[in-house]
């Protein structure tokens, strides 16, 4: 696992893969089939793994911390940045805190609470987290009101900030006010587009944003990859071709569940055996795993245009 720091550099060198988390059927976390899944991201050429949202940690029993600390750390390459999640409640991502700061981890993204927040009061959480972690974190921007530009800017330049995942959804991800505020105070090389493959164009031409998140990726790690050096090298055009070949499963993810529909999409297309949801979710009937089960294989099968 690589422990140098996080560079604006290292977020454009490789699409952040944001891996569902393998279990077991009574619910236990999974070591061969969490590297199966790491092992085959590696393989197309990423170098950035970030458990959050998709490993459903938000509802990790917190006995288990340590373990999957130490399961990720370890099943990862020598030369791959993990970044492990933390939160979502203050008491919780403090408890964590202590945790990560006897690990190597060289930052941690913070789950985004939703409700009985401030935005200042958010930001108090972040700085007494990094306090006790010793790192700077990832800031998770998923929702309007969770905190405003002006508090994300003090905490950048405070250095409390390796950098952000900016993932609130807009009908038109050109038209973002939010974000339009965000890059004029943050400099966006240390922003990356956190919701997929779909907007990550648009967010590179209009906001200049460095990189991008991705659940997809882990289908087809090497032409996600792709899509990133498309857009690197300035070549709009040849990453939306890319951008639309994640297009099927992103839209199943997008109607029924992203977390969910990720999940068995990559025990369906043979990947690894992701086993059951841990409550409070549930698996999916079988019309909806039919229809992942297709699009999961076809983008499998995708080569790079």
């Amino acid at each position: 696992m690589r422990t140098g720091p996080v560079t604006p550099e290292l977020l454009r060198a490789s699409v952040i893969a944001v891996p569902p988390l393998a279990r077991t059927e009574d619910y236990s976390l999974s070591i061969p089939e969490n590297r199966r899944i790491i092992e085959h991201i590696e393989k197309g050429g990423i170098r950035t793994l970030l458990y959050g949202g998709n490993a459903n940690l938000y509802h990790l029993r917190p006995e288990e911390y340590g373990d999957l600390l130490e399961i990720i750390a370890g099943s990862a390459a020598e030369e791959t940045l993990v970044i492990p999640s933390a939160g979502p409640t203050y008491g919780t991502m403090m408890y964590q805190a202590s945790l990560l700061a006897e690990s190597m981890f060289p930052t941690a993204m913070i789950l985004p609470m939703q409700g009985l927040t401030t935005s200042q009061g958010v930001a108090e959480g972040i700085r007494h987290f990094v306090q006790s972690f010793g790192r700077p974190v990832v800031v998770y921007i998923k929702n309007l009101g969770y905190l405003d530009p002006e508090d994300v800017a003090r905490l950048t330049e405070s250095g409390h900030v390796s950098f952000i995942k900016y993932a609130i959804v807009r009908e038109d991800p050109a038209e973002d006010p939010y974000l339009n505020r965000l890059v004029e105070i943050v400099d966006p090389s240390i922003i990356v587009s956190g919701i997929g493959e779909q907007p990550a164009g648009i967010h590179r031409e209009h906001f200049r944003l460095t990189g991008y998140t991705s659940g997809c990726v882990c289908l087809n790690p090497g032409l996600s990859q792709e899509m990133l050096r498309a857009l690197n090298a300035g070549d709009i055009a040849r990453a939306d071709i890319i951008r639309k070949l994640f297009e099927p499963l992103e839209d199943l993810r997008n109607s029924i569940s992203p977390v969910r529909v990720l999940h068995e999409a990559l025990h369906l297309a043979g990947i690894a055996n992701t086993g059951p949801h841990l409550p409070l979710l549930s698996r999916l009937n079988d019309s909806e795993r039919k229809a992942i089960e297709e699009a999961a294989c076809n983008l499998m099968q995708r080569t790079i245009p």
